[in-house]
């Protein structure tokens, strides 16, 4: 295990996870750093750290939340459907498939598979709230279809909640959001101050 690991807390429904994804990981392998992967339930966190889902912003937010994400993905180059065809989704057992392959085929595996979620909702128009398309999922990612049993398994279920709760005691509040060495990042365009933070160890 790298001396280093940054605690990487998201929810696989995420656009702002999606555009961060992918860089995070290049970002941690670069540096070293193993990533602790935590896919939470935001639907707990939110309540307790004054966040409202999407539905229940002010409509100025909701409008302004589209205009960032299409600014950042031209930015970054990443394609994205600002309104894809399942969103709002369910993302829990997406995010305790991604806890069980984490259990049994470790961190690298843990997170492809989540990159492979976050792209079915937001470039592929898929629906990750689906089993069959959990199952074809794993299948892509070279993965054992018995991990969609797995993740319906009463410890992957306290495991989700355990996480959750860890979230709020962390004091998290929006995904992604990166902690290392006690030191907070909330959101992707935040990478660039991670990556610093590494560099000095």
């Amino acid at each position: 295990m790298s001396a280093m690991t940054i605690e990487y807390f998201f929810t696989p429904q995420s656009p702002w996870t999606y555009l961060g994804h992918e860089r995070f990981a290049a970002i941690a392998r670069a540096a070293g750093a193993a990533i602790s992967v935590l896919a939470v339930d935001f639907g707990r966190v939110f309540p307790v750290s004054g966040g409202l889902p999407l539905a229940k912003r002010a409509p100025q937010r909701q409008a302004y939340r589209l205009v960032e994400l299409k600014r950042f993905a031209e930015f970054l180059d990443l394609p994205i459907n600002l309104q894809p065809r399942f969103f709002p989704v369910n993302g829990d057992d997406a995010a305790k498939l991604i806890i069980a392959v984490n259990e049994r085929d470790g961190s690298d595996a843990a997170m492809k598979i989540a990159g492979t979620t976050m792209r079915g909702v937001w470039v592929e128009q898929r629906n990750i709230a689906d089993p069959s398309v959990l199952q074809a999922m794993l299948t892509e990612c070279g993965l054992a279809a018995s991990r969609l049993d797995d993740s319906q398994s009463q410890a992957v279920h306290d495991r989700y909640e355990a996480d959750s709760q860890r979230a709020i005691d962390e004091g998290v509040f929006g995904a992604p959001c990166y902690i290392f060495d006690g030191e907070m990042f909330w959101g992707q365009d935040r990478l660039d101050f991670l990556e610093r933070r590494l560099a000095r160890g």
